[in-house]
């Protein structure tokens, strides 16, 4: 019997390999600043679950590395990710001693590996599979609910990431507001500024270049160094200008953030922009010419629609890169999810920094997958329109 192997395979079940049989799966510290002691899968759980786990994962990568139906492959996927969700929950619970309130067990890099080599299969599985994009997104809402589920089922509050949570409730939910307020309200004014500019820098070429130029500029500032540069002009705002600190505008805070956020997101929206306004078909615009349309009815009813796909693209790259970039805010007092992730640095408490890095990741991949779908379905529709 001859065996063919799956290229991406190979790499998937070499990193379960190692992480199952060489990298630890949890940790256990006894209070959450000092150095942790490792766990394998076996010493992680009880002796059946972890015998089941590991046969598992084990089963799951050689499917993996073989070239198995896409059915099988998916299975192994959503059931070996279901395990390592379930199971880590239970390791917390199985390592913490009765009555201890200062240990700390937290997911080791095995786990991390394990989940990033089956999500890696799962992705691949969605791929071949060529979903839709409702599907897709439903899929997204599936794994999501299911989250849920086992955060309000309890199962994971062993976990130290879910301690850290349980004692900062309410300022986790206030700084997460903030993050995503920094995010969508930064789109929202680089949308409003940016499509006008750039259908004006589509209009008169020789403003294009400069325009353009002066933007991809400013997205080569490192953005610690932006954030630093917007605390003097600010705060001369909010010293000199009456009503200025009564809104917010103040040399540290939310204020330099949004403006920071704002600028880096000028330049995908103006950019794709003009890329999408110049690829609309010129048969288009001579036909709508031909109706006797005016300028502003084409750019409105013709050009703009048939660009919408190339700039939702653009506000695409914006909103994932203004989700991550807004953790870097919490520097300058800008609030938001980064609040965790530096004060964990600083008390070398990782996870803390947890806290703030994963519902930061998982905001942006969501947000990626709902804006792909959104993009996917607008281009088949505009492809659709001729026929």
């Amino acid at each position: 019997m001859t065996f063919r192997f799956d290229k991406l395979g190979i790499v998937i079940a070499v990193v379960v390999a190692y992480a199952a049989f060489a990298a630890p799966f949890a940790t256990f510290r006894a209070n959450r600043i000092v150095p942790g002691q490792a766990r394998s899968i076996l010493e992680s759980l009880p002796s059946a679950l972890g015998a089941l786990l590991l046969a598992i994962v084990i089963v799951g990568g050689i499917i993996a590395l073989l070239k198995t139906p896409l059915v099988l492959r998916l299975a192994a996927s959503v059931i070996a990710l279901a395990a390592l969700a379930i199971l880590i929950g239970t390791a917390g619970g199985f390592l913490t001693p009765a009555g201890n309130t200062f240990a700390r067990v937290s997911p080791a890099s095995g786990f991390w590996l394990l989940i990033f080599a089956f999500t890696l299969l799962l992705a691949d599985v969605l791929t071949r599979l060529n979903l839709s994009p409702s599907a897709r997104v439903g899929a997204l809402v599936v794994a999501a609910l299911a989250v849920g589920a086992l955060l309000v089922s309890g199962s994971w509050d062993s976990l130290s990431i879910l301690k850290e949570y349980a004692s900062r409730a309410d300022s986790f939910w206030a700084e997460g507001s903030k993050h995503v307020t920094l995010a969508l309200g930064s789109l929202a004014a680089a949308v409003v500024v940016g499509l006008p500019l750039g259908i004006l820098c589509h209009r008169v070429e020789p403003l294009r270049a400069g325009v353009l130029n002066v933007l991809n500029i400013i997205q080569t500032i490192p953005s610690i160094a932006l954030f630093g540069l917007l605390i003097a002009p600010l705060g001369w705002v909010a010293a000199h200008v009456p009503g200025a600190a009564g809104f917010g505008i103040r040399g540290i805070g939310t204020a330099p953030a949004f403006v920071a956020l704002f600028l880096y997101s000028l330049l995908p929206v103006v950019a794709n922009t003009v890329v999408g306004l110049a690829g609309v078909p010129r048969a288009a615009n001579d036909a709508a010419r031909g109706m006797g349309m005016t300028d502003r009815q084409r750019l409105f009813d013709v050009e703009f629609p048939l660009a919408f796909p190339v700039i939702l693209t653009g506000i695409r790259i914006v909103l994932v890169q203004n989700i991550g970039l807004a953790t870097i805010a919490a520097l300058i007092g800008g609030g938001g999810f980064g609040v965790f992730v530096f004060q964990g640095v600083g008390q070398t408490a990782m996870d803390l920094v947890l806290l703030g890095a994963v519902p930061t990741v998982a905001l942006a991949f969501a947000a990626a997958i709902i804006l792909d779908a959104v993009i996917e379905m607008t281009s088949t529709k505009r492809r659709a329109q001729p026929a």
